[in-house]
Protein backbone atom coordinates (compact mmCIF):
# COMPACT_ATOMS: atom_id res chain seq x y z
CA UNK A 1 0.00 0.00 0.00
CA UNK A 2 1.25 3.55 -0.96
CA UNK A 3 0.61 6.64 0.92
CA UNK A 4 1.40 9.97 -0.96
CA UNK A 5 0.20 11.72 1.49
CA UNK A 6 2.51 10.94 4.41
CA UNK A 7 5.15 10.42 1.57
CA UNK A 8 5.78 7.16 2.82
CA UNK A 9 7.53 4.42 0.38
CA UNK A 10 5.76 0.92 1.21
CA UNK A 11 4.29 -1.26 -1.09
CA UNK A 12 2.40 -4.67 0.36
CA UNK A 13 4.25 -7.63 -0.45
CA UNK A 14 3.44 -11.68 0.18
CA UNK A 15 5.51 -12.74 2.89
CA UNK A 16 8.73 -15.29 2.06
CA UNK A 17 7.15 -18.46 1.45
CA UNK A 18 10.44 -20.29 3.55
CA UNK A 19 8.77 -18.80 6.48
CA UNK A 20 5.65 -20.47 6.77
CA UNK A 21 7.61 -23.97 5.49
CA UNK A 22 10.22 -23.81 8.27
CA UNK A 23 7.47 -22.94 10.92
CA UNK A 24 5.12 -25.37 10.38
CA UNK A 25 8.22 -28.18 10.16
CA UNK A 26 9.02 -27.01 13.19
CA UNK A 27 5.03 -27.17 14.65
CA UNK A 28 4.66 -30.10 13.15
CA UNK A 29 7.73 -32.36 14.77
CA UNK A 30 6.92 -30.47 17.98
CA UNK A 31 3.30 -31.52 17.44
CA UNK A 32 4.40 -35.22 17.53
CA UNK A 33 6.77 -35.44 20.09
CA UNK A 34 4.01 -34.05 22.27
CA UNK A 35 1.46 -36.36 21.44
CA UNK A 36 4.27 -39.36 21.94
CA UNK A 37 5.04 -37.77 24.81
CA UNK A 38 1.87 -38.20 26.48
CA UNK A 39 1.16 -41.41 26.30
CA UNK A 40 5.15 -42.78 27.34
CA UNK A 41 5.49 -40.05 30.00
CA UNK A 42 2.39 -37.69 30.71
CA UNK A 43 3.47 -36.09 33.80
CA UNK A 44 6.98 -35.15 32.25
CA UNK A 45 5.41 -34.25 28.95
CA UNK A 46 3.01 -31.81 31.04
CA UNK A 47 6.14 -30.13 32.89
CA UNK A 48 7.54 -29.54 29.35
CA UNK A 49 4.26 -27.99 28.30
CA UNK A 50 4.04 -25.91 31.28
CA UNK A 51 7.61 -24.39 30.52
CA UNK A 52 6.56 -23.66 26.52
CA UNK A 53 3.06 -22.23 28.14
CA UNK A 54 4.99 -19.92 29.60
CA UNK A 55 7.18 -19.08 26.97
CA UNK A 56 4.44 -18.39 24.77
CA UNK A 57 2.95 -16.02 27.74
CA UNK A 58 6.23 -14.23 27.71
CA UNK A 59 5.94 -13.47 23.47
CA UNK A 60 2.41 -12.65 23.52
CA UNK A 61 1.25 -10.55 26.81
CA UNK A 62 5.09 -9.57 26.73
CA UNK A 63 4.18 -7.90 22.93
CA UNK A 64 1.01 -6.36 23.63
CA UNK A 65 2.69 -4.73 26.90
CA UNK A 66 5.04 -3.15 24.00
CA UNK A 67 2.03 -2.00 22.16
CA UNK A 68 0.59 -0.51 24.55
CA UNK A 69 4.11 1.21 26.00
CA UNK A 70 4.71 3.15 22.71
CA UNK A 71 1.05 4.56 23.20
CA UNK A 72 1.66 5.75 26.78
CA UNK A 73 4.89 6.55 26.23
CA UNK A 74 4.50 8.46 22.79
CA UNK A 75 6.97 6.55 21.34
CA UNK A 76 7.91 7.59 17.32
CA UNK A 77 10.79 5.41 16.24
CA UNK A 78 8.75 2.34 16.90
CA UNK A 79 5.87 3.04 15.44
CA UNK A 80 7.56 1.73 11.86
CA UNK A 81 7.74 -1.43 13.97
CA UNK A 82 4.26 -1.65 15.67
CA UNK A 83 2.37 -4.06 13.60
CA UNK A 84 5.00 -6.67 13.62
CA UNK A 85 4.87 -6.84 17.72
CA UNK A 86 0.78 -6.72 17.63
CA UNK A 87 1.36 -9.72 15.12
CA UNK A 88 3.82 -11.79 17.92
CA UNK A 89 1.13 -10.71 20.20
CA UNK A 90 -1.92 -12.65 18.90
CA UNK A 91 -0.32 -15.44 20.21
CA UNK A 92 -2.27 -15.30 23.12
CA UNK A 93 -4.93 -16.96 21.76
CA UNK A 94 -3.49 -20.22 21.39
CA UNK A 95 -2.54 -19.87 24.69
CA UNK A 96 -5.36 -21.49 26.09
CA UNK A 97 -4.58 -25.10 23.66
CA UNK A 98 -1.68 -25.21 26.18
CA UNK A 99 -2.97 -24.77 29.49
CA UNK A 100 -5.50 -28.12 28.51
CA UNK A 101 -2.73 -30.64 28.86
CA UNK A 102 -1.28 -28.82 31.89
CA UNK A 103 -4.84 -28.43 33.51
CA UNK A 104 -5.57 -32.06 33.06
CA UNK A 105 -2.38 -33.08 34.71
CA UNK A 106 -2.88 -30.67 38.14
CA UNK A 107 -2.36 -33.60 40.17
CA UNK A 108 0.46 -34.68 39.34
CA UNK A 109 2.39 -31.16 39.19
CA UNK A 110 0.98 -29.32 42.18
CA UNK A 111 1.18 -30.47 45.52
CA UNK A 112 -1.41 -28.24 46.43
CA UNK A 113 -4.36 -30.00 44.71
CA UNK A 114 -4.05 -32.90 47.14
CA UNK A 115 -6.37 -31.71 49.84
CA UNK A 116 -5.63 -34.41 52.31
CA UNK A 117 -1.86 -33.45 52.45
CA UNK A 118 -3.21 -29.73 52.90
CA UNK A 119 -5.32 -30.62 55.67
CA UNK A 120 -2.01 -31.82 56.85
CA UNK A 121 -0.06 -29.11 56.31
CA UNK A 122 0.11 -25.59 58.00
CA UNK A 123 1.75 -23.72 55.67
CA UNK A 124 -0.43 -25.09 52.67
CA UNK A 125 -3.99 -24.66 54.85
CA UNK A 126 -3.10 -21.35 55.52
CA UNK A 127 -2.46 -20.47 51.39
CA UNK A 128 -5.72 -23.24 50.80
CA UNK A 129 -8.02 -19.72 50.31
CA UNK A 130 -6.19 -18.89 47.10
CA UNK A 131 -4.12 -22.05 46.08
CA UNK A 132 -7.45 -24.27 45.30
CA UNK A 133 -8.31 -25.91 42.24
CA UNK A 134 -11.54 -23.60 42.20
CA UNK A 135 -10.13 -20.74 42.20
CA UNK A 136 -6.90 -21.48 39.97
CA UNK A 137 -9.27 -22.61 37.15
CA UNK A 138 -11.21 -19.27 38.08
CA UNK A 139 -7.75 -16.72 37.39
CA UNK A 140 -6.93 -19.20 34.34
CA UNK A 141 -10.04 -17.87 32.84
CA UNK A 142 -10.08 -14.36 34.16
CA UNK A 143 -6.69 -14.40 32.77
CA UNK A 144 -6.96 -15.10 29.50
CA UNK A 145 -10.13 -13.18 29.16
CA UNK A 146 -8.43 -9.55 29.70
CA UNK A 147 -5.19 -10.25 27.91
CA UNK A 148 -7.09 -11.07 24.80
CA UNK A 149 -10.07 -8.29 25.89
CA UNK A 150 -7.03 -5.40 25.64
CA UNK A 151 -5.35 -6.95 22.22
CA UNK A 152 -8.81 -7.09 20.59
CA UNK A 153 -9.80 -2.93 21.36
CA UNK A 154 -5.68 -2.49 20.86
CA UNK A 155 -5.30 -4.01 17.33
CA UNK A 156 -8.77 -2.69 16.25
CA UNK A 157 -8.06 1.00 16.51
CA UNK A 158 -4.56 0.20 15.51
CA UNK A 159 -5.61 -1.43 11.89
CA UNK A 160 -9.15 0.66 11.90
CA UNK A 161 -6.56 4.01 11.42
CA UNK A 162 -4.93 2.55 8.41
CA UNK A 163 -7.92 2.87 6.23
CA UNK A 164 -9.55 6.00 8.21
CA UNK A 165 -6.77 7.80 9.20
CA UNK A 166 -8.24 8.89 11.93
CA UNK A 167 -6.03 10.56 14.71
CA UNK A 168 -8.36 10.51 17.58
CA UNK A 169 -8.19 6.34 17.69
CA UNK A 170 -3.96 7.24 18.57
CA UNK A 171 -5.62 8.93 21.40
CA UNK A 172 -8.58 6.36 22.44
CA UNK A 173 -5.50 3.75 22.32
CA UNK A 174 -3.36 5.83 24.79
CA UNK A 175 -6.68 5.57 27.09
CA UNK A 176 -7.15 1.91 27.09
CA UNK A 177 -3.08 1.71 27.05
CA UNK A 178 -2.72 2.87 30.51
CA UNK A 179 -5.90 1.16 31.64
CA UNK A 180 -4.69 -1.88 30.52
CA UNK A 181 -1.15 -1.55 32.19
CA UNK A 182 -1.84 -2.24 35.69
CA UNK A 183 -4.23 -5.38 34.48
CA UNK A 184 -0.62 -6.60 32.81
CA UNK A 185 1.40 -6.04 36.25
CA UNK A 186 -1.47 -7.64 38.29
CA UNK A 187 -2.14 -11.15 36.10
CA UNK A 188 1.38 -11.36 34.42
CA UNK A 189 2.52 -11.62 38.44
CA UNK A 190 -0.64 -14.03 39.01
CA UNK A 191 0.00 -15.96 36.45
CA UNK A 192 4.09 -16.19 37.43
CA UNK A 193 3.39 -17.62 40.85
CA UNK A 194 0.02 -19.38 40.17
CA UNK A 195 1.76 -21.42 36.95
CA UNK A 196 5.77 -22.00 38.32
CA UNK A 197 6.17 -20.46 41.82
CA UNK A 198 3.30 -22.76 43.28
CA UNK A 199 4.96 -25.96 41.94
CA UNK A 200 7.01 -25.67 45.43
CA UNK A 201 4.13 -24.45 47.12
CA UNK A 202 6.09 -23.83 50.83
CA UNK A 203 8.39 -21.54 48.76
CA UNK A 204 7.73 -17.97 48.47
CA UNK A 205 9.99 -14.73 46.85
CA UNK A 206 8.29 -11.22 46.57
CA UNK A 207 10.90 -10.56 43.79
CA UNK A 208 9.02 -13.46 41.55
CA UNK A 209 6.53 -11.33 39.93
CA UNK A 210 9.58 -8.89 38.43
CA UNK A 211 11.78 -11.52 37.84
CA UNK A 212 9.37 -13.17 35.14
CA UNK A 213 8.26 -9.53 33.90
CA UNK A 214 12.41 -8.64 33.25
CA UNK A 215 12.32 -12.45 31.16
CA UNK A 216 8.94 -11.79 29.23
CA UNK A 217 9.63 -8.35 28.42
CA UNK A 218 13.44 -9.34 26.71
CA UNK A 219 11.63 -12.11 25.13
CA UNK A 220 9.19 -10.26 23.29
CA UNK A 221 11.80 -7.63 22.42
CA UNK A 222 13.89 -10.72 20.88
CA UNK A 223 11.34 -12.15 18.50
CA UNK A 224 10.39 -8.31 17.31
CA UNK A 225 13.87 -7.60 16.78
CA UNK A 226 14.55 -10.76 14.76
CA UNK A 227 10.88 -10.54 12.88
CA UNK A 228 12.02 -5.95 12.33
CA UNK A 229 15.43 -7.27 10.55
CA UNK A 230 14.33 -9.81 8.67
CA UNK A 231 12.22 -8.39 7.34
CA UNK A 232 13.63 -5.25 6.34
CA UNK A 233 16.11 -7.68 4.90
CA UNK A 234 13.46 -8.86 2.66
CA UNK A 235 13.01 -5.41 1.55
CA UNK A 236 8.93 -6.04 2.90
CA UNK A 237 9.29 -3.07 5.30
CA UNK A 238 8.73 0.37 4.83
CA UNK A 239 11.98 2.19 2.67
CA UNK A 240 13.93 4.66 5.05
CA UNK A 241 14.84 2.45 8.29
CA UNK A 242 18.46 3.08 9.48
CA UNK A 243 21.02 1.62 11.58
CA UNK A 244 19.55 4.17 14.39
CA UNK A 245 16.61 2.35 14.64
CA UNK A 246 18.45 -1.23 14.86
CA UNK A 247 20.74 0.55 17.98
CA UNK A 248 17.54 1.36 19.50
CA UNK A 249 16.11 -2.26 19.63
CA UNK A 250 19.38 -3.39 20.36
CA UNK A 251 20.07 -0.69 23.34
CA UNK A 252 16.91 -2.02 24.63
CA UNK A 253 17.54 -5.66 24.62
CA UNK A 254 20.73 -4.34 26.31
CA UNK A 255 19.38 -2.92 29.25
CA UNK A 256 16.86 -5.50 29.71
CA UNK A 257 19.41 -8.31 29.81
CA UNK A 258 21.23 -6.24 32.55
CA UNK A 259 17.85 -5.48 34.15
CA UNK A 260 17.16 -9.67 34.37
CA UNK A 261 20.42 -10.18 35.97
CA UNK A 262 20.30 -7.68 38.62
CA UNK A 263 16.85 -8.97 39.47
CA UNK A 264 18.34 -12.54 39.29
CA UNK A 265 21.10 -11.65 41.14
CA UNK A 266 18.70 -9.32 43.30
CA UNK A 267 16.34 -12.50 44.41
CA UNK A 268 19.31 -14.40 45.02
CA UNK A 269 20.86 -12.55 47.41
CA UNK A 270 18.24 -11.41 49.68
CA UNK A 271 17.28 -15.08 50.00
CA UNK A 272 20.93 -15.66 50.68
CA UNK A 273 21.10 -13.09 53.50
CA UNK A 274 18.28 -13.85 55.34
CA UNK A 275 19.09 -17.58 55.19
CA UNK A 276 16.05 -18.80 55.93
CA UNK A 277 15.44 -22.57 54.76
CA UNK A 278 11.60 -21.79 53.92
CA UNK A 279 13.49 -19.81 51.47
CA UNK A 280 17.09 -21.38 51.35
CA UNK A 281 15.96 -24.54 50.05
CA UNK A 282 14.63 -23.80 46.67
CA UNK A 283 17.88 -22.49 45.21
CA UNK A 284 19.74 -25.31 46.94
CA UNK A 285 17.73 -27.23 45.13
CA UNK A 286 19.17 -26.29 41.76
CA UNK A 287 22.54 -26.27 43.29
CA UNK A 288 23.01 -29.97 44.03
CA UNK A 289 23.82 -32.65 41.26
CA UNK A 290 23.28 -31.75 37.58
CA UNK A 291 21.49 -29.16 38.26
CA UNK A 292 24.30 -26.82 39.11
CA UNK A 293 25.79 -27.44 35.78
CA UNK A 294 22.70 -25.94 34.79
CA UNK A 295 22.34 -22.65 36.74
CA UNK A 296 25.74 -21.94 35.92
CA UNK A 297 24.96 -22.87 32.39
CA UNK A 298 22.05 -20.24 32.74
CA UNK A 299 24.36 -17.15 34.12
CA UNK A 300 26.30 -17.79 31.01
CA UNK A 301 23.89 -18.06 28.54
CA UNK A 302 21.36 -15.48 29.66
CA UNK A 303 23.57 -13.13 30.99
CA UNK A 304 27.53 -13.07 30.04
CA UNK A 305 27.10 -13.84 26.47
CA UNK A 306 24.73 -11.39 25.48
CA UNK A 307 26.05 -8.84 27.45
CA UNK A 308 29.60 -9.20 25.45
CA UNK A 309 27.61 -10.11 22.27
CA UNK A 310 25.48 -6.05 22.40
CA UNK A 311 27.86 -4.37 24.60
CA UNK A 312 29.80 -2.21 21.90
CA UNK A 313 27.94 0.25 19.82
CA UNK A 314 28.46 -0.94 16.51
CA UNK A 315 26.99 -4.24 17.33
CA UNK A 316 23.51 -3.12 18.24
CA UNK A 317 23.51 -1.55 15.07
CA UNK A 318 24.58 -5.02 13.07
CA UNK A 319 21.74 -7.23 11.30
CA UNK A 320 23.74 -10.27 11.39
CA UNK A 321 24.70 -9.83 14.78
CA UNK A 322 20.88 -8.59 16.26
CA UNK A 323 19.20 -11.52 14.44
CA UNK A 324 21.52 -13.96 16.22
CA UNK A 325 21.59 -12.92 19.83
CA UNK A 326 17.66 -12.37 19.03
CA UNK A 327 17.36 -16.22 18.68
CA UNK A 328 20.42 -16.60 21.72
CA UNK A 329 17.80 -14.70 23.77
CA UNK A 330 14.89 -16.55 22.75
CA UNK A 331 16.82 -19.86 23.55
CA UNK A 332 17.99 -18.46 26.70
CA UNK A 333 14.51 -17.94 27.99
CA UNK A 334 13.41 -21.29 27.12
CA UNK A 335 16.63 -22.32 29.42
CA UNK A 336 15.29 -20.11 32.18
CA UNK A 337 11.99 -21.41 31.92
CA UNK A 338 13.15 -25.36 32.74
CA UNK A 339 15.38 -23.88 35.34
CA UNK A 340 12.66 -22.49 37.16
CA UNK A 341 9.96 -25.54 36.37
CA UNK A 342 11.47 -28.87 35.54
CA UNK A 343 13.26 -28.93 39.31
CA UNK A 344 9.89 -29.84 41.05
CA UNK A 345 9.63 -32.90 38.56
CA UNK A 346 13.10 -34.15 38.24
CA UNK A 347 14.87 -33.62 41.89
CA UNK A 348 17.46 -35.74 41.33
CA UNK A 349 19.56 -34.33 38.27
CA UNK A 350 18.80 -32.23 35.40
CA UNK A 351 16.43 -34.54 32.72
CA UNK A 352 16.83 -33.90 29.46
CA UNK A 353 16.09 -35.79 26.63
CA UNK A 354 13.58 -36.09 23.03
CA UNK A 355 10.74 -34.05 24.64
CA UNK A 356 13.16 -31.59 26.18
CA UNK A 357 14.32 -31.11 22.44
CA UNK A 358 10.92 -31.06 21.39
CA UNK A 359 8.90 -28.98 22.88
CA UNK A 360 10.72 -25.91 21.95
CA UNK A 361 10.64 -26.40 18.25
CA UNK A 362 6.47 -26.70 19.30
CA UNK A 363 6.81 -23.04 20.93
CA UNK A 364 9.22 -22.14 17.66
CA UNK A 365 6.88 -23.37 15.17
CA UNK A 366 3.47 -21.94 16.82
CA UNK A 367 4.94 -18.49 16.51
CA UNK A 368 6.25 -18.59 13.49
CA UNK A 369 2.77 -19.88 12.11
CA UNK A 370 0.82 -17.57 13.73
CA UNK A 371 2.64 -14.33 12.93
CA UNK A 372 2.21 -15.74 9.37
CA UNK A 373 -1.54 -16.41 9.42
CA UNK A 374 -1.73 -12.47 11.13
CA UNK A 375 0.90 -11.34 9.07
CA UNK A 376 -0.17 -12.55 5.76
CA UNK A 377 -1.72 -9.91 3.33
CA UNK A 378 -2.08 -7.48 5.63
CA UNK A 379 0.33 -3.89 6.31
CA UNK A 380 3.44 -5.19 7.85
CA UNK A 381 3.70 -1.11 9.43
CA UNK A 382 0.38 1.36 10.49
CA UNK A 383 0.25 3.16 7.36
CA UNK A 384 -2.29 5.10 8.84
CA UNK A 385 -0.69 6.48 12.55
CA UNK A 386 -0.09 10.07 12.61
CA UNK A 387 3.50 9.32 13.84
CA UNK A 388 4.82 6.90 11.23
CA UNK A 389 6.42 9.69 9.04
CA UNK A 390 8.45 10.93 12.15
CA UNK A 391 9.08 7.24 12.84
CA UNK A 392 10.73 6.24 9.61
CA UNK A 393 12.87 9.30 10.00
CA UNK A 394 13.93 9.17 13.13
CA UNK A 395 17.94 9.48 13.95
CA UNK A 396 20.01 9.27 16.93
Amino acid sequence: MNSTEHRIEYERKELPAGLFKIGLVFFIIGLIVAVVGYFVDPTRSAFNNLIILMFLISVGLGSLFLVALEYIGGAVWSTPFRRITEFFAAVLFILPFFIIPVYFNIHDMFHWTHVEEVLKDKILSGKSAYLNEGFFTIRIVLFFAIWIFFYLILTRNSKKQDTTLDQSLTKKNIKISAIFMPFFGITLTLASIDWIMSLEPHWFSTIFGIYYFSGTILTALAVTTFMVVYLNEKGLLVKGLKRDHYYSLGALLFAFINFWAYIAFSQFLLIYYANLPEETYWFIARTEGSWVFVTILLGVVHFLVPYIGLLSQPSKMNPKRLKFMAVWILCAHLLDMYWLIMPTFSKDGAAFGWMELGYPLLAFGTIILVFYYFAKNKDLIPVGDPKLKRGIDFRL
